[in-house]
């Protein structure tokens, strides 16, 4: 008790007054933790800042455990002036009569308080607990009420398929947290008409699985020999080898590919527009519709501070420069693992063939894709830690106004990292695979030693469709498992590690003193949660987004996996939120932020890569071509045949094995295998046989390709400009009632301006 004495004494008569009188059963606003600090800077500081707040009429309660807990309630006079400050509408009081606040308006003005009260050392609480001066700072959670109806109907996993109490997550967690909450129960049944389309393409690939005519003419290519895939222990190899990797890239790059992209940048435009409207009609309920945030932000400094100094918005051509030559600099960076991970399926491919395993030997491409799928995602784990400390080095380097201004650059920065993490190694299957390794006798190779991989004889559409489907596979069953069993497993050894004490006295009579105490540490017991988590749900979400449109062309179960996924996630969250973790600090808000704008710039992007990736990576176009003027049907005028027909061997460029790099340079060290009487290999190219130049064909198909994404892109874009003049941003009802309400204010105005005459 010597320190709260020593407390008592550093604090005013007024101050040791109102702690000598707290009742027992007032509900603290906040609880601040530390350590038993032996006298020295720690120790003053920490008494500097509480008397910092006593000073402020903030009423302080010492509980001393382990830890040190001070119990934080702010005075009354606070509450009143946000009120006459902002002159807030009944929307933000529980009680119409007395004016109380709401608990998340009242924790959230407490915490921006405590967060901005600086000790004579210029340090607020969050350098503070940075110096370990205090250990934490969270509010309570309600022991019953809301939070138990919550555990009861919201936070449970049987509950999966029950609609959200919006309104009661609003009036427990704010704003903030209940827009998440009604964004992602909106994207999550906006995503099921796309998960059934998606499916309906996939199964029309199945129904179609044996009936395609380029599988069936791979499969019968018995004669057909392609040449080696790598320059050691390569041999040559049948076509028909391949038969069942044909028919599994016809389940992904079939006809129906194409209505499905254009479909789904449809229905991304669709999913904005209906969810700016459904945002306009729960804020304008919530009645924050013209809601102004630096209003609010500039209130809260006036209560905390009437004589601070405003800081104004700034802007460095300077400081920008430097952002952007660093911003670009990582892009470089991640973009250069990306390539690491290229040169590893180039080698791990020609070490598979070498294999003394028959079956790995046989499938080195397969392996090498699927183990180049799962080291990519490993290194996306490793440098998702790395992208968020450069992000948030960056954002102190922009010196942003407001805490609301750093989340957005910080989202800004991260989302852009992320993005370059998951999609480099992507855009590489998707649009450079097998389009840049040369050709037989003189393939490009790296450090002059390995070949660049191939694409299939049927197409590098099945690569693409592995990667995304290992990485989104992994990301949402081990992000989830890890999302929900790391709390989980943390709070149970929390609760292990408790006073035996307290175990043997849980039956014993308590008194208002020991069941405040036992409240504090229960929740002190709880996950920490930091500024950014309900950010990091947001931003988990975009980059699912991301995968679920800007290459769903050639991963049509995406929106299927994005739909399952986001059922349990929706519960996920919270039971993270209710149970496992402390309460989060509320936050106002009346839209989604800068999410808003990602999701807008992932549509455009969604429209440029699925036309990319239909154009350059399916097959659809060379086949177009070929069907439409090199094939039997045109140029033998035949209808009794599938205009498909000769296909493959047409696709199939021929080259003299004696041109081989080998073969002319060190015959006599040619191996065995190679010493046959095999004059000819094809290999998958337009070029002409005799001296190796891209034949007319090749134009004739680079010529429709670039036709074709011109005219996909200006027509998916056009659809979703005319889709968002079709369906209005706000609600016409939503539009009517604030005119109604600003009549009626200019109405009382004039009155009352009539009767004062």
């Amino acid at each position: 008790m010597q320190d709260e004495t020593e407390l008592r004494e550093k604090t005013s008569g007024k101050s040791e007054e109102t702690e000598s009188l707290v009742p027992n059963q007032m509900k603290w606003d906040f609880i601040l933790v530390c350590d038993k600090h032996k006298p020295g800077s720690k120790k003053d500081k920490r008494e500097e800042f509480l008397n910092k707040l006593k000073s402020k009429g903030f009423t302080i309660k010492k509980i001393e455990d382990k830890k040190l807990f001070y119990g934080v309630h702010a005075p009354s006079e606070i509450f009143q002036k946000y009120q006459n400050l902002l002159k807030k509408s009944d929307s933000e009081f529980q009680n119409h009569d007395t004016k109380e606040v709401t608990i998340p308006t009242r924790i959230r003005i407490v915490n921006f308080i405590l967060q901005n009260t600086e000790i004579s050392s210029e340090e607020t609480l969050r350098k503070l607990i940075k110096a370990k001066v205090f250990e934490a700072a969270f509010p309570l959670h309600e022991q019953e009420g809301l939070r138990k109806l919550l555990k009861e109907n919201w936070a449970r996993w049987r509950k999966i398929l029950k609609k959200q109490s919006i309104e009661e997550i609003r009036n427990y967690f704010g704003e903030k947290v209940a827009l998440y909450f009604v964004w992602l129960g909106w994207y999550t049944r906006i995503l099921f008409p796309a998960a059934v389309l998606g499916l309906l393409v996939f199964l029309y690939g199945i129904f179609h699985f044996d009936s395609s005519q380029v599988s069936k003419e791979i499969c019968e290519a018995n004669t057909t020999i392609m040449c080696p895939l790598c320059d050691q222990k390569c041999p040559f190899w049948q076509l028909s080898d391949t038969c069942t990797y044909a028919k599994v890239t016809h389940l992904f790059d079939n006809e129906g590919t194409i209505l499905f992209a254009v479909l789904m940048a449809l229905w991304a435009t669709v999913f904005l527009e209906l969810w700016k409207r459904s945002r306009a009609e729960v804020v304008s309920d919530w009645e924050l519709y013209g809601w102004d945030e630096d209003e609010e932000e500039l209130a809260l400094q006036l209560i905390n501070n009437p004589e601070h100094t405003l800081k104004e918005y700034e802007h460095s051509y300077i400081r920008s420069t430097i952002l952007l030559l660093l911003v670009l600099l990582m892009i470089t960076v991640l973009i250069g693992i990306a390539h690491a991970l290229v040169i590893y399926r180039v080698v791990a491919t020609v070490v598979f063939t070498q294999s003394d395993f028959e079956f790995i030997r046989e499938r080195a491409s397969t392996v090498a894709v699927i183990t180049g799928a799962v080291l990519h995602y490993i290194t996306i784990v490793v440098m998702t830690k790395v992208n968020r400390r450069v992000a948030l080095f960056l954002c102190d380097l922009e010196k942003p106004r407001t805490f609301s201004e750093r989340e957005n650059i910080f989202a800004v920065k991260i989302f852009t990292f992320q993005f370059f993490t998951y999609f480099s190694s992507l855009i590489y299957i998707a649009f450079f695979l097998g389009r840049i390794n040369g050709r037989p006798g003189n393939y490009v190779r790296v450090a002059g030693k390995w070949r660049l991989e191939e694409c299939h004889p049927s197409g590098c559409i099945t690569d693409l469709f592995i990667q995304m489907a290992i990485i989104m596979t992994l990301k949402q069953t081990l992000n989830n498992f890890v999302e929900y069993l790391t709390p989980w497993l943390r709070l149970w050894f929390q609760k292990s590690l408790a006073n035996p004490k307290d175990k043997d006295n849980v039956h014993m009579e308590k008194g208002p003193e020991d069941s405040c105490k036992e409240q504090w540490l229960k929740n002190y017991q709880l996950n920490e949660v930091n500024v950014f988590s309900l950010f990091d749900e947001f931003l988990e979400m975009m980059i699912q987004y991301s995968f679920t449109t800007i290459f769903v062309a050639a991963f049509p179960l995406a929106p299927l996996m994005a739909f399952i996924n986001n059922l349990f996630e929706v519960r996920l969250d919270a039971i993270k939120m209710v149970q496992l973790q402390r309460r989060i600090v509320p936050r106002k808000a009346n839209d989604i932020g800068i999410w808003l704008q990602v999701l807008e710039a992932i549509g455009i992007l969604a429209v440029i890569g699925n036309g990319l990736v239909i154009a350059i990576t399916s097959d659809f176009i060379p086949k177009q071509v070929y069907k439409y003027t090199y094939s039997p049907c045109m140029l033998q005028n035949r209808t009794d045949i599938n205009c498909l027909t000769g296909y493959i061997n047409n696709s199939l460029s021929v080259f003299r094995v004696q041109d081989f790099e080998w073969q002319m340079k060190m015959p006599e060290k040619l191996p065995d295998f190679m010493r046959s009487e095999i004059t000819e290999c094809r290999y998958r190219d337009y070029r002409n046989s005799n001296d190796y130049n891209y034949s007319v064909q090749f134009w004739h198909v680079f010529a429709a390709r670039l036709a074709f994404l011109i005219l996909f892109e200006h027509v998916a874009l056009c659809i979703k400009l005319i889709a968002a003049w079709y369906v209005p941003d706000i609600p016409q009802w939503v539009k009517n009632k604030h005119l109604k309400k600003k009549n009626e204010n200019l109405q009382g105005k004039l009155r009352d301006h009539s009767t004062s005459v």
